[in-house]
């Protein structure tokens, strides 16, 4: 008999045919890159549960508030309040009337552009006027009562219009068109009281308008009402109301 040869393979172990194993199948297209996206999400829910449990313990105040780093601050450094004087008032403000102005204001230079040099504003103006009687300038013997008291007449100043009063809350600039020149020139030396010429335009316009309708007229109406209640609340069956000339 023939002897094995030391060298060739026996069939003591496994694969002693020959047969290498088979290698791993290679993995799927994009497999690599689901596994990170998906690790992606999860740690980026992870991130957002974290600032949903924090912001849940800082609403039921169990941790201290957050406070921004660049949260804008405001400091108040305004002086104390001066009183300047006290004036007695003996006015009866009868009519108060509400009037709006549009203001268009332009400055400019002859010969020069607009748009090199140049400004217009405009601006809508509300304001108030109210209409008194100042009873504080009614002189001696200006109530005469009658003998029997049934009637009497009274003689007062006429009525005055007061100061406008413009609402900064109801007033407000629509446009304003500035020059190329005068843009430079409120960077370098911004005038803060230019905005007064057009409001002192504003009070002006409104001052005439009320003027002119007739909210004089309305207050010496309800002054005399006012006296007519009033006096016949005391027992006077006529009241006569006159008002001298301003």
């Amino acid at each position: 008999m023939s002897r094995q040869r030391d060298d060739q393979p026996t069939g003591e172990f496994p694969g002693d045919s020959g047969s290498r194993p088979a290698a791993p199948p290679p993995p799927a297209p994009g497999g690599s890159s689901r596994g990170s996206g998906r690790g992606l999400l999860v740690v980026l829910g992870a991130a957002a549960l974290a600032v949903v449990a924090l912001l849940g313990l800082q609403t039921t105040n169990l941790l201290p508030n957050f406070r921004n780093p660049f949260a804008e601050e405001q400091t108040d450094r305004t002086g104390p309040t001066l009183l300047k004087s006290i004036q007695d008032l003996s006015r009866y403000v009868a009519a108060e009337g509400n009037f709006q102005v549009v203001v268009d204001l332009e400055n400019d230079r002859r010969n020069v552009p607009d748009f090199l040099l140049g400004e217009r504003t405009l601006f809508v103006g509300a304001g108030s006027v109210e209409a008194y009687v100042d009873f504080a300038k009614i002189g001696e013997g200006a109530v005469v009562p009658t003998e029997d008291g049934t009637s009497v007449e009274i003689k007062l100043p006429a009525p005055e219009l007061g100061k406008t009063n413009l609402d900064m809350e109801k007033s407000y600039v629509v446009a304003r068109e500035r020059g190329l020149l005068n843009r430079i020139g409120d960077l370098v030396d911004g005038d803060p009281n230019r905005q007064q010429q057009v409001y002192r335009m504003a009070e002006e316009r409104i001052t005439t308008a009320a003027r002119d309708s007739g909210l004089a007229d309305r207050a010496q109406e309800n002054t005399r009402k006012m006296l007519e209640q009033l006096l016949g609340s005391l027992g006077y069956d006529k009241v006569t109301v006159t008002y001298t000339a301003p």
